[in-house]
């Protein structure tokens, strides 16, 4: 399956443009505004007739992208595409993956329906995967996930001289391990009590393996950034190395970015979202694994 035309949603330009070249596909003309009421006017200017047509959207701050972007799907169908496939380097709604209190919705699903509903496949990196062993389980479409683990060892190997891996809770340890393991360094994991979405308490597990060496605290998702925040600020007052702190999508919440900065830390993203931080770059990733989808345009 090789899409003929991909269109950016604002903010997506870069990740759409690498793509495009990669295929030798056009990039199709998308006016996305809003009326001064606040609804959305949206009107595509290329043909879509019979073509298969990528929509890229990253989804952080999804509630003011999700409605555009199914109406872009919508429209795009009654304009006579053939297939319409999204290419989400940020996949959005993965955390409420279960009811934890009576009456909650699990919006994982929720949001997985409206989306396989709207398009004909997905390609996404490294989504929130806490207790769905795949994106099958709740997406009725075919999906491909990038993994960045192996480019961000490769950037700690590249740029971290004597790094020790820290990773968020025993959970990631598995992940971890591989990351530590492509960039030839050893690892260590926090403990980790959560009081509130604001509110952790942590430890170091194996701290005296610092000693000399670079701290490099990586994670999936940098949200509030509290966990790395109160690590960062655990290891300089041990009078630790400056540590580095590595993500794959790289939200920051309200100030996050600028306390872990303010803390003394390092920080560096891939770029499924586009932010200051970037540096590890998934697009070429992604492009490779766009090539693995086999969807009949029958």
């Amino acid at each position: 399956m090789t899409p003929s035309i991909f269109i950016a949603m604002p903010g997506n330009e870069a990740a759409a443009g690498t793509l495009a070249k990669a295929y030798g596909a056009t990039i199709g003309q998308l006016e996305l505004r809003a009326f001064p009421d606040g609804e959305s006017y949206l009107r595509f200017d290329t043909d879509l007739t019979r073509r298969t047509l990528a929509i890229v959207c990253s989804l952080d701050r999804p509630n003011d992208k999700i409605l555009p972007l199914l109406f872009a799907a919508a429209t795009a169908r009654e304009l006579g595409a053939a297939k319409v496939g999204l290419v989400a380097p940020y996949l959005a709604y993965m955390r409420q993956d279960r009811r934890f209190k009576p009456g909650e919705a699990v919006t994982s699903r929720e949001v997985a329906q409206l989306l396989s509903n709207a398009f004909d496949w997905l390609v996404t990196v490294d989504p929130h995967l806490h207790r769905y062993g795949s994106l099958s389980e709740i997406y009725s479409i075919p999906t491909r996930v990038v993994h960045a683990a192996s480019l961000m060892a490769d950037w700690i190997k590249t740029n971290v001289a004597n790094a020790l891996i820290i990773g968020p809770d025993s959970e990631s340890e598995q992940w971890v391990s591989t990351v530590a393991k492509d960039a030839g360094a050893p690892y260590t994991v926090l403990e980790k009590v959560r009081r509130g979405d604001r509110e952790v308490e942590i430890s170091i597990r194996n701290l005296g393996d610092v000693g000399e060496r670079t701290p490099v605290l990586v994670d999936d998702i940098i949200s509030t950034g509290r966990t790395m925040l109160e690590t960062v600020r655990l290891l300089k007052a041990r009078g630790d190395a400056a540590p580095v702190c590595v993500a794959v999508h790289g939200l920051f919440a309200a100030d996050a970015y600028e306390m872990l900065i303010k803390a003394g830390a390092r920080v560096v993203t891939c770029n499924t979202v586009r932010h200051t931080s970037n540096a590890i770059d998934v697009h070429g990733t992604l492009a490779k694994a766009l090539g693995t989808l086999s969807v009949s345009t029958d």
